[in-house]
């Protein structure tokens, strides 16, 4: 519970409701114990927290200017949400964000009626946000929508195609978006967007035209000098904003204001709700903004373990054990330094795909290209055109926006590019958003793909290589965090495309295991006297191997970390059928069911993918495997 003590005021606020009535001069001191709280909060459970630190202000504002949850507030990326659901009842239960069925890191509907739109990926407020409007209107209601944008999900294409329809509507929406402009994404932010908005909010000149004409004109906003003045303004803004991007989309453009000044944001805020048309209202704020270690290194904070706000995060001493992020950046420079035609994209994902390291070693061929995933996959198909060779840094749940690339501008014209998909199979903390559920179901069915998927961190990094030295688009799929803990080689070795590795002959069962539950299954196998299979490649697969196993074995047992609808398990029954093999086929893998936030480890025990769930599968389907396993050891 919180101290009431010390939080007077944040104590008595339940809902939003509550915040409304105290009177607007303690707003700010409202949000002075909203920010407290939240250092507080995250400190003990870990999270995003730069983000939320910056739109403490706007949040609080926001929240006491509108009616919500009836006037509809939809959070971009959701980083940024935390402070929103301190307000909107979860205050309480804050710390137990990202644990098992404790609150959602992302705004999410079935979580409360104030999470109007669940997100995860960035860029969808203005789309989201536009179709309510659109609805609302038709509905005949009245009620206010607004966008908060940020966190860099302006450089997304997407923005610009609800901006673009919603500006050019005949009946035009009332709409609100708010630009929260924090110069960064989880890096800082990249981009010829991101370096004109810094013109125009660095604009000394412009910013003292727009402050000497407040004075002058003071808040007589609808007369004929200050609608000429307002014709002049934007001239001006022409000279310093090329072509004023957002007033050339239709938008109204009102800012750039202090986005920590709540006085100012409840007055432009409360002059923009009564007014009707599709509104910008650019905001600048800090990420990390209150938290003086936040401030200075806003990447690092971006998102955090539990730590003491005294201290701020310290650094675990010893060794530490690499993850498969880890070993795929270590990787990408030592490829680089063999073959000079290696290029690399990411988008927006330095730190999270492992890429800070050859980003500093090889700027010259280092691609950020901001939170532009479909742009990412057709830059890579344009630079294997001209014989350079790709590799595509994406997590796998990222990808999924850039599908229709990866199929139209890679796949099809069979171009020579490497996608290095991370976080593949059950990612946890962040969710369902998050999950890399369904890459190899997505990725097995495109044709020209090589698919691999390796078990542990040695035979990622040969992988990897293999993809590289592979002619055509490749895919090499990692889980997050560490593996079983292999000695990694420094060589740059391949291995035969298609082959499996038989790491255990036993009999009657055969575990087929794909990536990542290779080493539980292999336990499995070693327990029950089974075979146990590395199958390294969802396509193609080995099908000597499998036609061989097939034959001295009376059933398979298929194991992924990705739903089995359409997955590697289907590649080898179709596989079987295609022969006119008859066999019995178990098939594991995750549910048809988006899973909640909870760690990896409670995510894959809950699907039956941990040492226990596979047990006790194989024994629920066949209980004579234990029997048979019992009496060989009791002859031995």
């Amino acid at each position: 519970m919180i101290d009431a003590t010390r939080y007077p005021r944040l104590s008595k606020i339940d809902s939003p409701a509550d915040l409304r009535g105290f009177d607007a001069s303690e707003l700010r001191v409202i949000a002075d114990e909203l920010r407290a709280y939240l250092i507080e909060s995250v400190g003990k459970s870990g999270g995003h927290f730069g983000a939320g630190l910056g739109v403490v202000e706007l949040t609080t504002v926001l929240h006491y200017l509108y009616n919500t949850p009836d006037d509809r507030i939809v959070w971009d990326v959701g980083h940024q949400c935390y402070p929103h659901k301190i307000l909107t009842g979860r205050r309480d239960r804050i710390h137990t964000v990202k644990q098992k069925d404790g609150v959602a890191p992302f705004p999410k509907r079935e979580e409360s009626e104030f999470d109007t739109f669940g997100v995860g990926h960035s860029s969808t407020s203005v789309s989201a946000a536009l179709g309510m409007a659109i609805a609302n209107a038709r509905a005949g209601n009245e009620r206010k929508v607004v966008a908060v944008i940020g966190d860099g999900a302006m450089t997304a294409g997407m923005v610009y195609e609800a901006l673009n329809h919603a500006g050019g509507m005949d009946e035009e929406p009332n709409l609100l978006v708010i630009l929260n402009d924090n110069r960064m994404s989880i890096s800082e932010a990249v981009g010829g967007l991101t370096r004109m908005l810094g013109r125009m909010t660095g604009s000394k000149t412009l910013n003292a035209l727009r402050e000497g004409g407040k004075k002058i004109l003071g808040d007589k906003r609808s007369s004929g000098t200050a609608r000429f003045v307002r014709r002049w303004e934007e001239h001006w803004k022409g000279m310093f904003v090329p072509s004023t991007l957002f007033e050339e989309m239709g938008f109204h453009y009102t800012g750039p204001i202090d986005g920590h000044d709540t006085e100012a944001l409840l007055n432009v805020l409360t002059t923009l709700k009564g007014m009707k048309g599709p509104q910008l209202l650019h905001v600048i704020t800090t990420k990390g903004k209150g938290y003086e270690l936040a401030e200075g290194d806003q990447i690092g904070y971006h998102a955090v373990s539990p730590f003491d706000p005294a201290k701020g995060l310290v650094s675990k001493p010893g060794a530490k054990k690499p993850t498969y992020t880890d070993v795929f950046g270590d990787w990408l420079c030592d490829m680089a330094a063999a073959d000079d035609k290696l290029l690399v994209i990411t988008p927006a994902m330095r730190e999270g795909s492992g890429l800070v390291r050859f980003s500093k070693e090889y700027p010259q061929r280092y691609f950020d290209v901001a939170i532009a995933e479909q742009h990412a996959v057709t830059l890579a198909a344009g630079m294997a055109c001209e014989g350079a060779k790709p590799v595509v840094a994406i997590y796998s749940t990222f990808l999924q926006r850039g599908y229709d690339q990866l199929v139209h501008d890679v796949a099809i014209q069979k171009l020579d590019v490497l996608f290095a998909i991370d976080r593949g199979g059950v990612v946890g903390p962040d969710g369902a958003t998050h999950a890399g559920n369904l890459d190899l179901s997505y990725l097995r069915c495109v044709p020209n793909m090589v698919v691999m998927a390796p078990a542990d961190e040695n035979e990622c990094r040969k992988l990897l290589t293999t993809g590289f030295k592979h002619v055509g688009p490749a895919a090499v799929r990692y889980p997050r965090g560490t593996g079983p803990g292999v000695a990694i080689e420094t060589s740059l070795d391949t291995l035969p495309i298609g082959k499996a590795e038989l790491r255990r002959k036993g009999s009657r069962i055969a575990l087929l295991a794909f990536g990542a539950l290779v080493p539980a299954a292999e336990t499995v196998a070693a327990e029950l006297g089974l075979s146990i299979v590395n199958m390294r490649f969802v396509k193609p697969l080995d099908r000597a191997l499998l036609l061989e196993l097939a034959q001295s074995h009376a059933a398979f047992v298929t194991l992924e970390d990705n739903v089995v609808a359409g997955g590697a398990g289907s590649g080898i029954a179709e596989l079987l059928s295609d022969a006119g093999i008859t066999l019995p086929i178990l098939h594991l893998g995750l549910p048809d069911a988006f899973q909640h936030h909870a760690s990896r480890e409670d995510l894959l025990a809950e699907a039956g993918l941990d040492v226990d769930g596979i047990r006790a599968a194989v024994l629920a389907r066949w209980p004579q495997a234990h029997a048979a396993e019992q009496a060989r050891t009791a002859a031995r």
